[in-house]
Parts: structure tokens; sequence; C-alpha cells
């Protein structure tokens, strides 16, 4: 029998039954008007290195990342820049793009794709395309991946790389088919990976319930250097967090006889636009993304262009069967409202749904019941009632409450099972942050 590694307390079971089919990807019409951001990462906008007016190709560098936290932004489509626009994103920033209107021949889409051999390359070379090629974390924030392996440069112990294919939430549905689809690109991509970082082994930690999956990547891994493992793990939210994982991974290689070290923790489509910048020389130019929810006609698992405007991705899905009440992009748990249709799919767009009814926590202060199912499900071990009910109360000594809110990793799981729909992850999350 397997064994399977899972956290020891808290999450949930989250089943969605408006999430698409995981049996296969649709392609995307290319859009007649590509919006490409300057900002798809957690660091300052890239400068734009062309004008309005100006023709680009497909694939060209139309934004330079500057420092740490930036990446490279690249035309999507051939044709000319026609405006920049600007708008205001969820957190309060300013973002700029440029649009592209769709002219002229391409480059990549439909020709035979020329083939790069990169196992003589050292790592500075591995790391240099990564970063020309503006591959950033494709299932978080967007954080450049050459940054992380800039991190880890000089690690004194071992480097564990660990690929993450934790299906947790089932709005991961595209990583799914992905894995499927491109499993080759996959495990060459993270084989990249740990070259460049020096690792002394891989980790493919893999759902529970996607055994055969996980089987699949041993068998296509082989032989190869370094080594490779397979990690069944937990199916519970949020069993892929940073905390959860790397906790039921020590305990994987503490059973397995060796030591874990330090975590470069990627995720397939990540690994897969590793493998396509430097065995292809290709920057990121599609990602695969779930398209679904209540409101949604037709939902699936759709491979788009960076820079299609969301209003097209759902089109192309039939449109809405009514009205709906939330628009977001991300997880129905954490996802990010989205402020304006014409808003693009981004490098780490990895869903995007609307919804009929909200189905996530409200703003509805001080209507606490005290049935203690936060309590049961926080998988920190925290009291997310009595933090909750702190950040609301003035004049009362603040330093436990930031001690413990700082604990806080924002997985949403009590405000999920909340009855009084109260914002109690959102409230303490924030208070962290404003640090009173």
């Amino acid at each position: 029998m397997t064994r399977v590694y899972s956290f020891p307390r808290g999450g949930i079971a989250f089943e969605d039954p408006t999430v698409p089919s995981r049996d296969s990807s649709v392609t995307a019409f290319l859009p007649a008007l590509s919006v490409i951001p300057l900002v798809q990462h957690p660091g300052g906008r890239a400068y734009p290195i062309v004008s309005i007016g100006d023709t680009v190709k497909e694939g060209m560098l139309i934004g330079r990342g500057q420092g740490m936290g930036s990446a490279n932004v690249h035309a999507t489509v051939p044709g000319r820049v026609i405006r920049m626009v600007s708008w205001k994103m969820a957190d309060g920033k300013t973002n700029d793009a440029l649009v592209i209107r769709m002219e002229g021949s391409f480059e990549k889409l439909g020709k035979r794709e020329e083939v790069f051999p990169w196992e003589s390359m050292l790592p500075y070379d591995l790391q240099r395309l990564i970063a020309e090629y503006g591959v950033v974390e494709m299932d978080g924030l967007g954080k450049p991946v050459s940054d992380s392996i800039a991190l880890l440069r000089n690690a004194p112990e071992p480097i564990t790389l660990v690929v993450r294919c934790v299906f947790d939430d089932p709005w991961l549905a595209a990583d799914y088919v992905l894995c499927r689809e491109r499993l080759k690109a996959v495990i060459e991509g993270s084989r990249i990976a740990a070259r460049t970082v020096r690792a002394a082994r891989i980790i493919f930690a893999v759902s529970q319930g996607e055994k055969d999956l996980g089987s699949r990547f041993l068998a296509e891994a082989g032989a190869w250097e370094p080594p490779s493992y397979l990690a069944l793990v937990g199916s519970r939210y949020p069993q892929r967090n940073q905390r959860e994982l790397e906790l039921v991974l020590r305990n994987f290689c503490k059973h397995e006889g060796f030591e874990l070290g330090s975590l470069v923790v990627l995720g397939p489509a990540t690994l897969a636009a590793v493998h396509d910048a430097v065995k292809l020389k290709k920057p990121v130019l599609d990602r695969y993304i779930a398209v679904g929810g209540s409101a949604v006609k037709r939902p699936q698992v759709m491979k788009v262009r960076i820079g299609t405007r969301i209003r097209e991705v759902f089109e192309q899905c039939g449109g809405f069967t009514g009205t709906p009440r939330r628009i977001a992009s991300g997880s129905p748990l954490l996802g990010r409202g989205v402020m304006d249709l014409d808003e693009p799919v981004v490098k780490s767009t990895y869903a995007v749904f609307a919804l009929l009814e909200a189905q996530k926590a409200g703003n509805v202060p001080d209507c606490c019941i005290s049935c203690g199912e936060c309590r049961n499900v926080c998988p920190v071990g925290l009291d997310p009632e009595e933090l909750y009910k702190r950040t609301r109360v003035n004049g009362i000594p603040r330093e436990a409450l930031l001690s413990r809110a700082a604990e806080c990793h924002g997985c949403g799981c009590c405000e999920v099972v909340c009855p009084s729909r109260l914002p109690l992850s959102s409230a303490i999350c924030a208070s962290a942050l404003r640090g009173n």
C-alpha cells in the first residue's frame, strides 16, 4: 500500500460542479486586439521599448523587466501597436498595457519548431534564457523564475526541486490538462530547472487521487539525473500551500532517508514555460486556463493567448446564462475580482469564472454565532473568530493580535465554512499587513 502524506489538521474538501471538464483542452481564437500589460509580475513595471505605431513580430520583446520582481514582456501576436491604456488594479496600483492590432504573418504559430540542445549549457546560461524569455511562476503572483533561482545560487545545503501537481482545488483543472497533454515538456522543464538550481533531486508531489499521473511522471523521467521521486500527498485544501506542502515533504524525506534541504517549488505550467524558453527559444505566448462558473454556458479548459480580453474568453464559451453576480480570476476561494471584462489574460491567469450568485464571504460585520467551524478548519491552528473580533475593536493590546495574525497565510478556509459569511481571513491578513 502506497503511503499518502497529508498535513495533520484543518483544511477542507473543496468541490465545485461548475468547473470545466478535465478531459481535454480547446484552442481559443486569436484575438484581433491584444492587450499586453507591462505588469504581469509582483515587481515594477516593465519598460516599454516600442512606441505607438511600431510594427511588432510574434514573440518580440516589447517591455524590458527592471530589477528584482520584474520580468520581460513579449508581443504574443504580430501586428501594430495602436495605443497604450491604463487601469486601476484590484490592489489599487495602476497598470499600463500596449494594445496590438493583429496584422502580418506569425513567426511561430503553425511553423515547425526548431529545437535547441541544452544539456551541455551551464546553469548561468540556462538562467539567462529563462529571464530573457520572461518566464514567471504561472500559478501564483507571477514571480520571475530567474529571481527564485538567484536566491538559491549560493545555498549551502542540498536543494530539492518540487514539481507541484497538487490538485486540492478543482479550479486547477487547466494544470491537470496541461500535465496530460504536455507531460514530456513538463518533465524536461523540470530537468532544466533542476540543472539551473543545481538540485540534488526532483520530487513529483502529486495528489493521492492522481497516482496514475505520478507513475507517468516517473516513467518518463526514467534514469535521468538528478534522481526523481514520487510523493503522494493529500488532496485536502490547502495542501498545495508552501507551508503545508513543505511539512508533508519533510515527512516524506524522513521516511525515504534523505535530507530535503532548500526547496524550489514550481508548477507544471511554469515548467512547461521553462522548457519552451530554453529548448524552443520561445517566450510565454499562451497558457492553459479553466473557464467556468454557474453563469457560463459551456465551461471548458482553453489554451489562450496572453493579452486576450476576458470578455472574448467568455464569448468563446457561449457567453452567460444570466447576469453574473461575481466575475473573477483564479479560484472562488481566493479569486481576484475582475473590474472590467476588457482586462486581459496574463501569464499568471490559471482560471476565470462567472457566478450567478456570490459564493464567497461577504461584508456582514459582527454577526458571528460562535459556531467554531473556523477553528476546526484552520490548518495553522489559529482562532479566526477571536482574531477577527480583535481586528474590529479599537483600544485593545495589539501585540498578541499581530503575532498570531502574521501566522495566517490567507488560505480562506475559515471564510468558506463561516455560516455568517464573515470576511475572516481577509480581515486578519489585512490587519497583519497594516501592522495595527
